[in-house]
């Protein structure tokens, strides 16, 4: 008999703000395949059907609430989708009996837990990040303090707790007194035959840069912890040096406004330009048409960017902190430089500018090194982990 999981998610294709939709949405679609009877409850769009299915998942989407423009009202909004959601979650509930429920970060941690205890079954909890990390441990005031207290609770809650790499599963044990025993590495997937770019790649790179330009990319939520702060510092030295090397930030995020500050400051407003947020077809384009992705997150749990990078052939330097240790473990398929050093990171990346071969290398070593991070297998590994709490919470019953 198949298991039957209800995964929650605050967003879902067609809404997406970041990675987790896409993650969410390659699990559920992966476990379908490997006979898991997956539901995914969501939020939607005015216009988003409220049940359909879609590559084997049945998705439950309930209308957003409107969105607050002050931050000190977030709180209350994610409580107010929490309680939508769960009301969503007991009508379907009634519907199906699940075997376990499936959080995906703090913003769905009420709601899970739950719908878990009305179904008497297990509650699983995948952390993508922390507010800790993402604020460099200030959490004192809120609403920091209120979301770093839901997700204590919340992993304190699990029966089990997963987490995308060793690092992040060490940062989780540390700063909410877990044992590491107790939590689960299964790394973020890729599909390289999902990362497909516009037909006229030539085109495109000519809007950007010359033939015998460089071209570098940045690619991201422009906030703090992403470090884009530090690669725009990197850059002038990096221009003065090697000569015609043109930059693209394809992003959008809170702290967008000054970042173009500073670039105007640096004088770097003719060297490249700020996309603001771009499609899935415009940003895997931009993979392909790049002579090096830069990734210079000051706090980064595991790198899918890099990740998607090397999967389209793009050269990647990434800074040497977090889970990019683990998606570039070492020089053989990109490089990596000091984290929070714009002197590291410029020279590390003038040696990939004017080095073809060392290009060439990283990029064959990268096309087979993307191989190991397989959605079949990420999907086989959850749907064990889903096992293995359902059999726990038989014996404990």
């Amino acid at each position: 008999m198949s298991t039957r999981a209800l995964i929650l998610s605050w967003e879902y294709p067609p809404l997406i703000e970041g990675g987790l939709a896409r993650h969410v949405r390659k699990l559920a679609e992966n476990l379908a395949a490997q006979e898991v009877e997956v539901h995914v409850l969501a939020r939607g769009l005015e216009d988003s059907p409220t049940e359909e299915e879609r590559e084997g998942v049945v998705i439950h989407r309930v209308r957003e609430p409107e969105r607050p423009h002050e931050l000190s009202e977030f709180v209350t909004w994610i409580e107010h989708m929490n309680a939508d959601m769960l009301a969503a979650g007991v009508e379907v509930g009634d519907r199906y009996s699940f075997d376990v429920v499936h959080g995906h970060d703090w913003l769905v941690a009420h709601a899970g837990d739950h719908l878990a205890k009305r179904f008497r079954c297990p509650f699983v909890v995948t952390i993508h990040a922390t507010e800790y990390g993402r604020h460099q441990g200030w959490v004192e005031h809120h609403p920091q303090s209120h979301i770093h207290g839901v997700e204590r609770w919340m992993a304190w809650r699990a029966e089990r707790v997963i987490t995308c790499s060793a690092y992040m599963r060490e940062h989780v044990a540390d700063i909410y007194g877990l044992e590491e025993s107790g939590i689960a590495v299964i790394p973020n997937g890729i599909d390289p035959g999902e990362l497909v770019p516009v037909d006229d790649l030539e085109t495109l790179r000519g809007h950007f840069a010359r033939a015998d330009e460089r071209l570098v990319l940045l690619v991201g939520r422009l906030v703090y912890e992403k470090g884009f702060q530090l690669a725009l510092e990197a850059l002038p030295g990096l221009i003065e040096r090697v000569g015609n090397v043109r930059f693209l930030v394809a992003g959008s995020g809170t702290a967008e406004a000054e970042l173009r500050r500073q670039a105007a400051d640096l004088g770097l407003d003719e060297h490249g330009s700020f996309l603001g947020w771009i499609g899935d077809d415009v940003l895997h384009s931009l993979y392909r048409i790049a002579d090096l992705t830069v990734v210079p997150s000051i706090y980064e749990p595991f790198g899918l960017v890099a990740l998607e990078a090397m999967a389209s052939g793009c050269p990647c330097l990434v800074a040497d902190t977090g889970g990019l240790r683990e998606v570039v473990p070492h020089d053989d398929v990109g490089l990596r430089f000091r984290s929070r050093d714009p002197e590291s990171l410029g020279q590390m990346a003038e040696r990939l500018l004017t080095d073809a071969a060392l290009r060439d290398r990283l990029v064959a070593e990268a096309s087979e090194h993307v191989l190991g991070f397989d959605w079949a297998d990420v999907a086989r590994q959850v749907a064990e982990l889903y096992a293995g709490a359902l059999a726990a919470s038989a014996r404990v019953r």
